[in-house]
């Protein structure tokens, strides 16, 4: 009785939420649902686990179930996912709740379900799925997550011999755990022009297995790429089973298993998530690549992780990161050092506050490679936010920036930004904050303030 009685107050909260504000109460419903029945989500009936795919890791989780989940669409299945990222058992039992009968039953071909690295043990416990993708496993959220050795200690306690792993090849410690499960996946990213190399002085990781220096040929993502340790003999297989090959930055084009695709989004990083999705899709779901292939054409991913502003007579591109993750910083700063025009840079780093005790975090920035960027003609810098808009200046300053190519703002006030993005001789923007400040800019420029 208290799964009926959560169930159908999740319901209802649903929908007096949603009447609210559409893009609210993707989590809230489950997690009060859950106080009533701690056991809620185990509770749903007719879901057949062998049909339920986590794709965890840390990053790329979200675009690869976004694009999971489209392609899957795109060819008529029925699916259940949490596409708002609400990707803890609160956010997977609101999307249960909002999809089952009044009775808890469920009906969809596959569950594709986003989920926290750190609280998937939990999730599990109570939806055992017998599928699931890693994407990578990297330096993430200090405060949560510690460091990667701790996440692959929580996956551990997950991952058994009943399941099926689907493994970027190219990261280490996601294929690590292949001789857990029943059976692995490998996916890959092939060589391709913004594939780059690193000197011997920047530092590399451990070997998952022997805790070795490990060895890369060659990085197509930040800490991704063709590796091997040389002590034990762990190595990214030479042809893993769903290879992206032809990688064509002009005509936005790849392909996989002789099959051409449109590249929605010429990312190095979106790379690995359409190689993810296309081994889910054949492996799991049956859905070959030219039937996915289709579906690539109208593929649109998630607001708010690159996007383009007209301000008038500048171009501002925004790349959102994690604050509390190198990796997709690295990222982001290879992408503006790719451009060779004249651009400026603007760096809006704030302070962490996912809870009390609230953390400047600044050190993540020491682990990536700024000199491309400085190397790569930039006119000027813009560092702002309170309180870490000096710790910025300083990182800009360590790689050879004259202080006076550099404007320190300690706000985020957006008046003063535009102000300082107008001063600029070029028309070349690059932009990287939170997205609740870039979801400010977005207002002052359709409020016509350009």
């Amino acid at each position: 009785m208290k799964f009926y009685l959560a169930l159908w107050f999740a319901k209802l909260m649903g929908v007096a939420i949603n009447m609210i504000s559409k893009d609210r109460g993707t989590n809230l419903p489950g997690e009060k649902a859950l106080t009533i029945d701690p056991d809620f989500v185990k509770h749903f009936k007719n879901i057949d686990y062998s049909k339920v795919i986590f794709i965890t890791g840390t990053n790329g989780k979200s675009s690869t179930t976004n694009l999971v989940t489209h392609i899957l669409k795109q060819n008529r299945k029925k699916i259940v996912s949490n596409l708002e990222g609400a990707n803890l058992l609160g956010g997977i039992a609101t999307i249960l709740a909002k999809e089952a009968s009044l009775s808890g039953k469920l009906k969809a071909d596959y569950y594709i379900f986003e989920t926290d690295e750190r609280y998937l043990p939990l999730i599990y416990a109570q939806l055992p799925a017998q599928n699931m993708l890693i994407t990578n496993l990297q330096k993430d959220q200090v405060q949560r997550n510690g460091d990667p050795d701790f996440i692959i200690r929580k996956l551990k306690e997950v991952v058994n011999p009943k399941m099926t792993l689907i493994l970027n090849n190219e990261e280490p410690r996601s294929r690590f755990f292949e001789e857990t499960a029943c059976r692995s996946i490998y996916y890959g990213v092939s060589h391709h022009d913004e594939s780059f190399t690193k000197g011997a002085d920047f530092p590399t990781q451990a070997c998952p297995k022997c805790h070795h220096d490990m060895s890369f040929d060659y990085y197509n993502v930040d800490s991704i790429g063709p590796f091997h340790c040389d002590f034990c003999g762990f190595a990214s297989k030479k042809t893993p089973d769903y290879l992206i090959t032809d990688l064509n930055f002009y005509d936005q084009s790849f392909k996989l298993k002789d099959v051409s695709f449109h590249m929605p989004y010429d990312l190095p990083f979106m790379f690995y998530n359409y190689a993810g999705s296309l081994a889910v899709c054949e492996a799991i779901c049956g859905i070959a690549p030219e039937a996915a292939a289709k579906a690539f054409e109208n593929f649109k991913n998630i607001g708010g992780r690159f996007e383009v502003l007209t301000y008038k007579n500048k171009t501002i591109k925004y790349m959102r990161i994690k604050q509390e993750n190198p990796d997709t910083l690295q990222s982001a700063l290879n992408i503006m050092a790719s451009d060779q025009s004249e651009k400026m840079v603007a760096l809006g780093l704030y302070v962490v506050n996912d809870f009390v005790p609230h953390y400047i975090n600044t050190f993540y920035a020491f682990d990536c490679d700024f000199k491309p960027v400085v190397d790569s003609n930039v006119e000027r810098y813009l560092c702002f936010s309170e309180h870490v808009s000096y710790d910025t200046a300083n990182r800009l300053i360590y790689d050879g920036v004259a202080k006076e190519a550099i404007t320190i703002m300690d706000s985020d006030n957006i008046n003063e930004i535009f102000a300082e993005i107008d001063k600029a001789k070029t028309d070349n923007i690059y932009l990287i904050t939170w997205l609740s400040t870039f979801e400010k800019m977005k207002k002052f420029i359709e409020g016509g303030q350009n």
